[in-house]
């Protein structure tokens, strides 16, 4: 959709408005009609700054894409964001011009509604004056500063004290597609009502249960929702985190989710003696090198593993296997009749690093997703469960991924697979250890694997700043304080033991939890009917309150200048942020963007699969740099999905598309017996209709490139920009023996 035709509609819309409740509208509503009409002039404001800047960006930021194929970087990100906000305000002022006679009209909700997007749009305004910067100060075509003091530090300095509440409330969500919103919007209740609860009792289960009782009053109120994450994620500290990530790992749910996803035949927890041993060299199969069990911090452990595979395979039954099993809380982890079939070792083998920030979740938590790669491919999986910081830091987790990898060759025989084809597949930390495995397997000599598939992986763990890390600003699965959080936790620059929590009794546990669901539950039904009934009540503070023109305070020395009578709204209270400058950050095997051309030669494909994500810069140089140094690389950007969109591809059929790509990619790499052509992408049909489509209800995904940015931006909006139309081809898998034809 033209740009130019976004703002006139958008100027139209806010203009016709303003008119017509400056002029009176319904004297019942009086406060609720100023409200309106002052954010919709304060709207056109920023929109009228906002144009030119826009069209600046438009005009060269195609010169930071890593192909004409595929136009995505930070800088076109950034842009789509600000778009889809701006068409979320058409459709919603139409709604408005539509409905504002009626008797049924609420005011004050719909005032709520323009402050929360005003304000939205405010800050994005902020982001793109800080892209700027990024922009004048970068050198041609790099899209991260590189320099941790100057700019990454003003920005981390910014991010410190720059209102994000808006972005977690009515508005959470609202840049990706509209069939993941309720998913993203449940997330963050349960946020917030497990941080309200969180260190008040000993028991995982307890704090899980009060929850409950407190989520009604974030789920009716939008605003108290976005002020709570906002505080959460700004000053809560990484094992909040690490326990809040590990919610899913709970028997009750982790029950729940193995009964809702596919049916495996060996679905086996594996604790592997550390036992070095040794392995030929890739280059002379008569030396050999000595792997050694991982020692680092923690000392010399066995290593866990899962071992997935949808069919039973030789070997996978063997007494050897079973004498390194491990019991899941009293599971049976092999699912066998007695009249199961054994089919042959299969030649592929997947090698899985889960995500997790380093800090959290295990193998357990994307199995939904492993089981079903599993049927789709025929191949058996192993998962490897690494030890976790801060308790275990870099390099540690490395040491075990690599020591996995390499069992796994030396011991095929155990895990169904003939030892021929390997591929090594994870997602964010999990796609950063995919990486710097194979770099640890060069360094040793050691055969490498056939490829790599990493989805949105972190490639730069430095705080340099790009203008997709700005999205962290709003990502509702990745702020900026938490990603630094567990970054300095893989580190190892925070703590590794939190304050223990005070016993609480089970009687006095039932009787809290008791009081606090009849007093929530009174709130939230009071906040219910007051906005159903309260004219004069609304749901977030007017743009001229005095909390409001508080945030709007002039900036202090320590913030960077904007634009003369420009300022971005500040929080109440600033977050807990530190500019961490550990070289461990810059160890190429913790940040594979920075290693020398010498270490990125002589790897194998990599596939990498990204996303509207903080993480998209690291994705878009990677991709760069291994092409500059000719390494087969292909980039993949899925449209309107957030970061870590494998572990919710059960949920929608665009996330369960884009897992779908990952698929592919493993496929081929298991298939193809030379490497795949760099840049090479599937080209997807996709077409544009208008400013007055007709509405339409599903979100868009394009898959291997990004077209000029539409937003998908739900049924709402969609009514005021049409919808788009995208085909996608699926491949099949029609190889009885696994992979697919």
């Amino acid at each position: 959709m033209d740009t130019k035709a976004v703002f006139a509609a958008l100027y139209s819309v806010c203009e016709e408005n303003a008119t017509f409740f400056s002029a009176g509208g319904k004297v019942s509503q009086a406060d609720s009609a100023k409200r309106l009409v002052e954010s919709m002039k304060l709207i056109q404001e920023h929109a009228r700054s906002l144009e030119p800047v826009i069209s600046g960006f438009a005009a060269i930021y195609h010169h930071f894409d890593f192909d004409p194929l595929i136009p995505a970087n930070g800088y076109r990100s950034l842009v789509k964001v600000v778009r889809c906000c701006l068409l979320h305000i058409i459709h919603k002022g139409r709604y408005i011009a539509a409905n504002r006679r009626s008797i049924f009209f609420r005011a004050a909700h719909n005032a709520g509604e323009m402050e929360a997007y005003c304000s939205a749009l405010c800050q994005l305004r902020a982001l793109l004056y800080l892209a700027q910067r990024m922009l004048h100060d970068n050198s041609h075509g790099n899209l991260f500063f590189q320099d941790e003091s100057g700019l990454s530090e003003s920005f981390i300095r910014e991010y410190a004290s720059m209102h994000k509440g808006c972005f977690y409330g009515r508005c959470l969500g609202f840049q990706f597609t509209p069939a993941i919103r309720p998913c993203l919007q449940t997330i963050a209740i349960g946020l917030v009502a497990f941080g309200e609860n969180y260190k008040r009792h000993q028991s995982g289960i307890g704090v899980a249960a009060s929850s409950f009782f407190t989520s009604g009053k974030y789920a009716i109120d939008p605003e108290l929702r976005g002020t709570e994450f906002e505080r959460i994620t700004q000053n809560l500290d990484v094992h909040f985190w690490k326990t809040f990530w590990n919610i899913t790992e709970t028997e009750v749910l982790s029950s729940l989710a193995s009964m809702t996803s596919t049916q495996v035949k060996v679905n086996r927890a594996l604790s592997v003696p550390p036992v070095a041993f040794d392995l030929p060299l890739a280059a002379n199969h008569r030396a050999s090198a000595t792997i050694a069990p991982p020692s680092a911090h923690i000392g010399i452990a066995p290593i866990q593993m899962r071992l997935i595979s949808y069919d039973l395979r030789e070997g996978q039954d063997s007494e050897t296997l079973l004498s390194m099993s491990r019991s899941e809380g009293g599971a049976i982890s092999l699912s066998l009749g007695l009249k199961t079939k054994r089919l042959p070792s299969s030649p592929f083998l997947l090698i899985h690093f889960h995500g997790g920030g380093f800090v959290a979740q295990t193998s357990k938590s994307h199995e939904p997703y492993l089981k079903s790669w599993s049927q789709d491919l025929g191949v058996p999986i192993l998962s490897v469960d690494y030890s976790l910081a801060p308790e275990a830091p870099f390099p540690r987790a490395l040491e075990e991924c690599f020591y996995a990898y390499c069992w796994a060759l030396r011991n095929h025989h155990l895990l169904g697979w003939t030892g021929e084809k390997v591929c090594l597949a994870g997602d964010s930390a999990g796609g950063n250890l995919c990486v710097t495995t194979c770099m640890r397997a060069a360094a040793f000599g050691v055969r490498m694997p056939d490829g790599v598939v990493a989805a949105y992986p972190a490639t730069l763990l430095t705080a340099y700043a790009s203008p997709s890390r700005l999205l962290t600003l709003m990502d509702p699965l990745l702020p900026l304080s938490v990603l630094s959080r567990c970054l300095s936790a893989y580190a190892g620059s925070e703590p590794q033991t939190e304050k223990q929590v005070e016993r609480v009794s089970t009687l006095s546990l039932v009787k809290r939890d008791t009081a606090l669901f009849l007093r929530d539950f009174r709130q939230g039904a009071s906040n219910w009917i007051h906005s159903l009934l309260d004219s004069n009540r609304g749901s977030a503070a007017p743009s001229t309150a005095p909390e409001t023109r508080r945030r709007l305070s002039p900036p202090s020395s320590s913030h960077m200048e904007f634009p003369l009578g420009f300022e971005p709204l500040r929080s109440d209270q600033f977050a807990e942020m530190k500019l961490q400058s550990s070289p461990v950050f810059k160890d190429p095997f913790c940040s594979p963007l920075l290693a020398p051309d010498s270490m990125l030669k002589g790897l194998p494909p990599i596939h990498i699969a990204c996303a509207l994500d903080p993480m998209l810069d690291d994705s878009v140089m990677f991709a760069k740099r291994l092409r500059s140094v000719d390494q087969p690389v292909t980039l993949c950007v899925v449209d309107d999905l957030p970061h870590g969109f494998l572990s919710l591809s059960q949920l929608s059929k665009e996330t369960k598309e884009a897992a779908n790509v990952c698929v592919e990619r493993i496929r081929a790499v298991f298939l193809q017996d030379t490497p795949p052509e760099p840049r090479k992408h599937r080209k997807l049909e996709r077409t544009d209709r208008g400013v007055s489509a007709p509405s339409g209800e599903r979100g868009s995904l394009l898959v291997g490139s990004i077209e000029e940015e539409e937003p998908a931006v739900g049924r709402e909006a969609k009514s005021a920009v049409g919808e788009d139309s995208v085909s996608v081809t699926a491949q099949n898998n029609t190889d009885a023996g696994g992979v697919g034809a």
